[in-house]
């Protein structure tokens, strides 16, 4: 086999391909709505998960987490204060789930990284960060040969929250507020498959009560975590 040899932060037709072949697919959906942000292609879709859903992936948040470390394996007190945990694939709710939201996209069930639950409880937050991997990161070789640049967000919120929350994209200059069952989806690369600076977002602290969220990540190849 052939070393990959890539540049995750420029443009490429792979990538900006998934782009349009998601884009096309959820444009279609009349169950899915597009938020209007000009510079990035973000859809919602009410009622993904019923009642009864959110609360057993809240049990096995509550029953997992742990707290929730940044991406290059730091813990850091202020910039990410949740808990989290990676869900098991052979749990049935998990895997029917994670089959769900690769259905609706389009995406191969492959491609898709494992779901992460995550719970953030009174003024817990995620500050600004990325979903895409900088290639200036000391992780990207690692990446790369693990899947490539993740290319699209898919995230449920699965409670209310009385106050606070929100998942803002300040590039963007909106905020989605959380609800409970709604799954969000975006991409995370630009028309030309670059990483889009619009896609940066950030979990704004929750004033009052709980907030949980399940989120899978999707590669632009097969994600092989084992080949890191």
């Amino acid at each position: 086999m052939s070393e990959i040899v890539d540049d995750g932060g420029v443009a490429s037709a792979a990538r900006a391909q998934i782009g349009e072949n998601v884009r096309t697919r959820l444009d279609r959906n009349p169950m899915v709505s597009r938020i209007d942000a000009p510079n990035l292609e973000i859809y919602g879709r009410q009622g993904f998960l019923s009642p009864e859903e959110c609360a057993g992936l809240r049990a096995l948040i509550d029953a997992g987490a742990q707290p929730s470390t940044l991406f290059s394996g730091s813990a850091n007190a202020d910039y990410r204060t949740s808990q989290s945990c990676n869900l098991s694939p052979w749990e049935p709710l998990v895997s029917r789930i994670s089959d769900r939201i690769c259905a609706l996209m389009g995406l191969a069930a492959d491609h898709g990284e494992s779901l992460q639950g995550q719970r953030y409880q009174q003024g817990q937050e995620y500050r600004v960060h990325c979903d895409y991997f900088p290639v200036t990161a000391s992780y990207w070789p690692a990446m790369l040969k693990s899947g490539g640049q993740r290319s699209w967000t898919a995230m449920i919120y699965l409670s209310p929250v009385e106050a606070g929350g929100e998942t803002h994209f300040p590039h963007c200059e909106f905020m989605v507020p959380p609800f409970e069952g709604m799954l969000l989806m975006w991409n995370n690369m630009d028309r030309d498959g670059a990483p889009n600076r619009f896609s940066l977002h950030a979990a704004r602290p929750v004033e009052r009560g709980t907030k949980y969220v399940v989120t899978k990540w999707f590669r632009e190849r097969k994600w092989a975590p084992g080949a890191a």
